[in-house]
């Protein structure tokens, strides 16, 4: 790693399962001083979504799963077929990484024949019309299919044959997160470059992995579903985080930014606002954002 600029951040996807007017589903892009782009998860409408932040699905050749709920991956074959259909050449490859079961739910897009978006993919290259488009994009026929390559990785610095877990600019380390095991893994993510760090919590509850994941992090983006009350002495403190769960995390990492994502409808209420305040607040003295689709992370204060 060689650039002393610190990873940019901006917040796609802010939400939950719940759909409403404000925020729908989780995604986070992180930006290199290069230039190149990671998307985190995949959830409802993030396509369209980064087109609203002025980010060409073309510019983006990794996406990384924190996990497997609808709200994190659902938009996972709009992004693919769009990218594809944009992209000129179109054989540049999509790297996918994720724990389990990443590979199959990539092989159940667009594998042949069976795959849900085969049709769409197996029209596009052999009809004339579509075939005239595609050569009027610039692309030179005959158009080859979507690439996908998917990689299921546990904790640790992932390493491959294309390098995207560690390189020259950065390093990216998963972490085990706890959310809904054993039916689904989760993983944490945090990126280091030599300008600073982020930490992307996905769905997890309070736990010791996540917080070793995020010691000494510039920016922390944790989920943030509910108010302590809400959330504690029941069900839900066995796979989620409350306000003060994210607070104490970010406290205990020594994080200089604590940014709430994944915030819960409730919270959103204007009415909220002052409640949800004082609970992050009475445990982390540090800065705190709350997050929104579309906005772009100030770095930390100085």
């Amino acid at each position: 790693m060689s650039n002393d600029a610190p990873p940019t951040v901006t917040i796609i996807g802010c939400g939950t399962p719940t759909p409403t007017p404000e925020a729908f589903g989780s995604s986070h892009l992180v930006e290199m001083p290069s230039g190149e782009k990671l998307l985190f998860d995949c959830g409802p409408a993030t396509t369209h979504k980064l087109a609203k932040a002025g980010v060409p699905v073309t510019d983006i050749h990794t996406v990384i799963f924190t996990h497997h709920h609808f709200d994190h991956d659902s938009d996972f074959p709009t992004f693919v077929l769009s990218r594809w259909d944009q992209l000129v050449p179109t054989d540049i490859p999509l790297q996918v990484y994720g724990p389990p079961p990443t590979a199959k739910f990539c092989r159940g897009i667009l594998d042949e024949p069976d795959g849900l978006f085969a049709h769409d993919w197996i029209a596009r290259v052999n009809h004339p019309g579509s075939q005239v488009t595609f050569a009027d994009r610039g692309g030179v026929l005959p158009r080859q299919k979507p690439v996908v390559v998917p990689h299921e990785i546990g904790a640790g610095v992932f390493l491959d044959t294309y390098g995207v877990g560690e390189t020259d600019e950065y390093r990216v380390t998963a972490a085990r997160a706890e959310h809904v095991q054993p039916y689904l893994d989760s993983l944490a993510y945090r990126v280091d470059t030599d300008g600073g760090s982020v930490v992307i919590t996905g769905d997890t509850r309070p736990c010791d992995s996540v917080t070793d994941l995020a010691r000494g992090a510039d920016t922390l983006l944790m989920m943030c579903w509910e108010s302590h009350e809400r959330v504690s002495s029941t069900d839900h403190d066995l796979a989620t985080c409350s306000i003060l769960g994210a607070a104490e995390t970010a406290a205990e990492a020594g994080v200089r930014q604590l940014v709430m994502v994944h915030i819960g409808a409730r919270l959103r209420n204007p009415e909220m606002a002052e409640a949800r305040a004082r609970e992050a607040e009475s445990a982390f003295d540090g800065e705190i954002v709350w997050g929104e689709e579309l906005m772009r992370v100030p770095p930390p204060a100085p």
